[in-house]
Formats: C-alpha cells, structure tokens, sequence
C-alpha cells in the first residue's frame, strides 16, 4: 500500500486490495472510500468486495465512484458529504490517488485557501496546481 497523507484525517492512496483492508484498519483508519468505479481496469477488486472486507475489519465504507471526465456536481457534493459524514481518519482511493487528492482540493480550496491545498497535495507528492487555477479563474 502507499498510504498518503493530505491533512490529520485524510488520506489517499492508489488502488487498494481485499488484503489491504486489515492493515489500513489497524493503521487507524475509520473509513475507506472508493473513488474508482468498477471495472475501470481488469483485474481491479469490485467495491463491494473492499465494503464487505471494510465491514468485516470495523470500518466504515463509502463508494463515491467518478472519473475525471465524468465528474458531476453531484459527485463534488457525495464526495464533501462523505467527507464531513464519516468517521475519520479517512482513507480514500482511486487508480493512482491523484483523482481521490483532485476530489478533495476541490471541496477544499475554499475552507484551506488555495496555498494550503497546493501545499497538502504537493507533500503527499500530488500536483494540483493546473486545477487550482482553473477553479480560482471560475470566482
């Protein structure tokens, strides 16, 4: 697993296995959150899997399933209220954690500002620059 953290309750991490779940769990976390629809890739567990696993291990599981060029507000909105909803920390993922990471600098940038999102991101070796940008020159 590559685990990584974006702030005290949140993190992020590439596409995670059935066997994964134990270890997250006694990493701390509180709940998973799958930004990955199935069949994305061949090979690639189904959420239902990682819930019944996450069930099994204690934790909570939310499926807010989106690619970035089929993201709605809608999926902005599921995303944000898991993200006040659930117990934390939280641990979400997607392909490669950066679509999880986009997710949350939206739903951030305006609670953290922009420096704080920029700066999260890059620690956690996520470059959300372009779309910070992008979504200040909407204001």
């Amino acid at each position: 697993m590559d685990l990584r953290q974006i702030t005290e309750d949140f993190a992020v991490s590439p596409q995670i296995a059935v066997a994964d779940v134990p270890a997250i769990a006694a990493a701390g976390f509180r709940t998973i959150m799958c930004n990955r629809p199935d069949g994305e890739e061949t090979g690639q567990p189904d959420c239902a899997a990682i819930s019944e696993a996450a069930a099994a291990a204690g934790l909570e599981f939310r499926a807010v399933p989106f690619t970035a060029a089929t993201m709605t507000e809608a999926d902005v909105a599921a995303f944000g209220k898991a993200l006040a909803e659930c117990p934390k920390p939280m641990l979400a993922f997607c392909r490669t954690g950066t679509r999880s990471t986009m997710m949350w600098s939206m739903v951030s940038l305006e609670s953290l500002g922009a420096g704080e999102v920029l700066r999260r991101a890059q620690a956690a070796g996520y470059d959300m620059s372009g779309l910070v940008a992008q979504l200040q020159s909407r204001r």
